[in-house]
């Protein structure tokens, strides 16, 4: 369902622009696990939603993590020439068409979101869905976040305190986590505590994420990943294994996980699809 929401709102042909939109289609169809337009639809389902006002904004998410990616493969930043076990847009169609088309995709992603307007029952719910979707993805959220760790990186700084990496984890990923819950739970019109609720489970589920992601650099492989390992080794870089050891960054993901599943346990609806899947996103092997 989620795959066809977000293939009915990709761009189609152009005249003059065909290498840009072959680009961002490229990168949107690249694979990927969809995971943060699943957490949106969930939420929604889950706070009685049942109407198709949430769906531009399912393939939105989608859009703006896609950038994301797009945009840190290039040279400037992490160089990557793989991801998902494919070349990277760059790497395929260049670094000019890598910028321009993860431009294009954050454009399109508040173009689609907009579309929402249609299918509003409550256009106040739908613009503080707009509100938290720009928020969360912009200089306080997962583009500040970002910024912190290219610039500290590019500063050559060899070691982060637990404070500044928690920051950068909280911005630059679990933001990313936190605004589709929260953006289901607002379009579904509940109520503001449960709004606050399922952007904690975000947060915790989304540290725990990038946790994971530390845990898997230096424990999975190439071929299972899709992406260089041993990378933040190779790059200095602090993480949470580094910080506190493997085991120690392991045991910071089980403990996040069961925070966020006992606030999700206070939230009403059915919720079985969704622990199942926090609980892969904080555990998965790729």
């Amino acid at each position: 369902m989620v795959e066809s929401i977000i293939e009915r709102y990709l761009p189609k042909d152009e005249d003059f622009a065909v290498a840009l939109v072959d680009a961002m289609n490229y990168s949107m169809k690249a694979g990927g696990k969809r995971i943060r337009p699943l957490l949106m639809y969930e939420s929604y389902k889950m706070e009685g939603g049942s109407h198709a006002v949430v769906e531009p904004f399912i393939a939105a998410i989608e859009m703006i993590h896609t950038h994301s990616l797009v945009h840190d493969d290039l040279p400037a930043i992490d160089g990557d020439l793989y991801r998902r076990g494919k070349k990277t847009t760059h790497a395929v169609f260049g670094e000019a068409l890598g910028i321009l088309s993860g431009d294009a995709l954050l454009n399109l992603a508040y173009e689609t979101a907009m579309k929402a307007f249609s299918y509003a029952d409550d256009k106040g719910n739908t613009i503080e869905a707009l509100d938290i979707l720009a928020s969360k993805t912009g200089i306080h959220g997962m583009l500040g976040g970002q910024s912190v760790d290219v610039t500290n990186e590019k500063n050559n700084v060899k070691y982060l305190d637990k404070e500044v990496l928690d920051h950068i984890y909280r911005e630059k990923t679990a933001s990313l986590v936190e605004a589709p819950l929260m953006i289901g739970a607002v379009l579904a019109g509940a109520p503001r505590g449960e709004i606050t609720c399922m952007e904690q489970i975000g947060r915790k589920i989304g540290m725990a994420f990038q946790i994971q992601d530390d845990i898997l650099d230096v424990t999975g492989t190439s071929e299972v990943l899709g992406k260089p390992v041993f990378s933040d080794e190779k790059n200095q870089k602090t993480t949470y294994v580094t910080l506190l050891g493997l085991q120690g960054a392991k045991g910071k993901v089980e403990e996040l996980t069961s925070e966020a599943s006992r606030l999700l346990d206070t939230l009403p609806g059915e919720k079985e699809f969704m622990k199942e899947l926090l609980s892969y996103l904080a555990f998965r092997d790729r």
